[in-house]
C-alpha cells in the first residue's frame, strides 16, 4: 500500500443519518441522489435496514481524524435492487461451497442513475473498500452506476469493470419540444405526435414541482408506484414512509407530472431535479391507458428539460423502446473487487465477453436512433 495509503483509517458509520450533514454533504456535492436527505429518509423510513437486505454501514476513509472519503456502503445479503445482476457469480460461488453473501455494495438503493459514488479522493474511498471487504472476509465489494473517471481508478486497482448499457436523452440547444421533433425523421415525428394526442384524450396533465406536491399527490403516487412495483419485481422497495417523507426531504428536487380524468389523479410519473440533469425515477396508473406512459415519463421529461435548459434526461434502466422517443444509447459501469483468485478469474472472463456483447447492442441502437441522417 502507498504511503499515504497507509495513513488512512476506515471507518464504518451506523448509517448515513448517524453522521453529520453538513460533513457528508461536503463530500457529496450537489446530486441529490446520494445527498445526506435522501439516504437518510431510506434509512428512516424502513426501506432500507432490518428485513430489507440492505444494510447501511457508509464506510468513511480517515486520515489524521479528518474525513477525506466517503461511500454510500451496504452489506447485502441478496442481490436485489440493484439493477447490475450478479445472481450467476453468485450460484456459482455457492456451488464451489463458497458464501457470496454478505457482500459490500455502494449504490443509491433502487437507483441505476450513474453518477459519483466515491465522494472526496476516490483512491481512498476504494482503498477503504478493499480493507473492509478483506478485513470481514467478504466475498466481494461493488460499486455501481459510478462515473467513467471512477471506474477508471478502479481498473488502475485491479477491480473488473462492467459494462452496461442505458437510454439517455440529450438536450441539443432545443428551444421547444417542436424543435426536438424537427431533428428526427419524419416518420417518427409523425408517430410521437399521434402517441401525444392520443395519451391525453379525455385527461388534464399537471406538472408539480416541490411544494407544489401536497401530500395527497404523494398519496397518489405511492399508489401508482405499488401497482408498477408489484407488477415488476413482485415486492415494492420503497416504503409508504418514504413517500410520506419524500416532499420534505427532497423539496424542490422532486418533480411529478399527474394525468388528471375529472380532477382525480389516474397516473403519474416522478422525477428527481439533479445538477443539470433530470432523474426519471417511478411510474404507475391505475389503469393501462394508451401511450400514457410514453407521455409522461419519456415526453413530458423531455418538454421540462428543454424548457428549463437541462442538458440530459435519465430514464431509468433498460427498455430499447426509448430509441423510438429520441433516447440515446449510453454504456454505463460499474466495478468489483473480488479477492479469490479462482472467482475473479472466472467473473473476469464472463465481463470480457459481456463486453463484447454489450458493444453490439451499442452499435445496432445506434443505428436505430430515430434521428434524421443529416
Amino acid at each position: 500500500m502507498a504511503d499515504r495509503e497507509a495513513e488512512l483509517t476506515a471507518r464504518i458509520a451506523p448509517g448515513v443519518g448517524a453522521l453529520a450533514a453538513d460533513a457528508w454533504d461536503a463530500l457529496s456535492g450537489s446530486d441529490p441522489l446520494i445527498g445526506h436527505t435522501f439516504l437518510s429518509l431510506l434509512e428512516a423510513s424502513g426501506s432500507v435496514g432490518p428485513g430489507t437486505g440492505w444494510t447501511p454501514i457508509p464506510i468513511l476513509a480517515e486520515r489524521n481524524d479528518r474525513a477525506v472519503a466517503a461511500t454510500p456502503a451496504y452489506l447485502k445479503t441478496h442481490s436485489q435492487g440493484e439493477y447490475v445482476f450478479d445472481h450467476g457469480w453468485a450460484e456459482a460461488w455457492e456451488r464451489a461451497a463458497g458464501a457470496y453473501y454478505p457482500k459490500l455494495q455502494v449504490a443509491v438503493p433502487f437507483t441505476p442513475c450513474p453518477g459519483r459514488r466515491l465522494l472526496g479522493d476516490s483512491s481512498a474511498a476504494l482503498a477503504a473498500l478493499e480493507a473492509i471487504t478483506l478485513q470481514n472476509n467478504l466475498s466481494s465489494a461493488h460499486v455501481t452506476f459510478l462515473t467513467d473517471d471512477e471506474a477508471t481508478g478502479a481498473r488502475a486497482r485491479g477491480w473488473l469493470v462492467r459494462d452496461g448499457i442505458q437510454f439517455h436523452w440529450h438536450n441539443r440547444g432545443y428551444a421547444t419540444f417542436g424543435d426536438f421533433l424537427a431533428a428526427l425523421s419524419s416518420r417518427k415525428r409523425k408517430a410521437i405526435r399521434k402517441e401525444r394526442a392520443a395519451a391525453l384524450e379525455g385527461l388534464d396533465i399537471v406538472t408539480l414541482r416541490g411544494a407544489e406536491i401536497r401530500p395527497e399527490h404523494w398519496a397518489a403516487m405511492w399508489a401508482f408506484y405499488q401497482d408498477t412495483g408489484s407488477r415488476k419485481w413482485g415486492r415494492p422497495y420503497l416504503t409508504r414512509a418514504w413517500f410520506d417523507g419524500a416532499g420534505a426531504a427532497l423539496g424542490d428536487a422532486a418533480l411529478m407530472f399527474l394525468a388528471l380524468r375529472d380532477g382525480e389523479p389516474v397516473a403519474g410519473a416522478l422525477n428527481i431535479v439533479g445538477d443539470n440533469v433530470l432523474y426519471g425515477r417511478y411510474w404507475g396508473c391505475r389503469a393501462e391507458l394508451p401511450f400514457l406512459h410514453f407521455e409522461l415519463s419519456y415526453y413530458r421529461a423531455i418538454e421540462w428539460a428543454i424548457d428549463n435548459r437541462i442538458a440530459t434526461v435519465q430514464a431509468g434502466a433498460q427498455g430499447e423502446h426509448k430509441l423510438a422517443r429520441g433516447y440515446e444509447p449510453v454504456i454505463t459501469r460499474s466495478v468489483h473487487f473480488i479477492p479469490d483468485a479462482g472467482l475473479r478469474t472466472a467473473v473476469a472472463d464472463f465481463v470480457e465477453r459481456e463486453r463484447e456483447a454489450i458493444a453490439a447492442e451499442l452499435a445496432w441502437c445506434r443505428n436505430a436512433l430515430p434521428y434524421r441522417s443529416e
